[in-house]
């Protein structure tokens, strides 16, 4: 996926001009950080290189299962976000 198609879909739901993609990202990993998920987890989520090149070169795992269960409580996250926002909404 393109970061354009990340940024059109951010307009689309009425964030233009007022929040970015790399902002979202930034208060996913900042949340899944201090919540206490492996930060191989986080940074392979986020599709960041391994810094170190020799662990980079030898290390090829994804965490799946791992990140599966970080990310389901990310989505559960937000949601919660959202119903905290309607609660004062409305």
């Amino acid at each position: 996926m393109s970061n354009n198609t990340m940024l059109f879909g951010m307009y689309r739901m009425g964030y233009h001009g007022r929040a970015t993609v790399h902002g979202f990202r930034g208060v996913a990993s900042t949340w899944l950080n201090e919540a206490g998920y492996s930060a191989d987890w986080i940074e392979r989520q986020l599709a960041h290189d391994e810094r170190n090149e020799v662990r980079g070169a030898y290390n090829s795992a994804q965490y799946l299962a791992g990140r599966r269960a970080m990310m389901a409580a990310w989505s559960e996250q937000i949601s919660n976000f959202a119903a905290a926002v309607d609660q004062t909404q409305g």
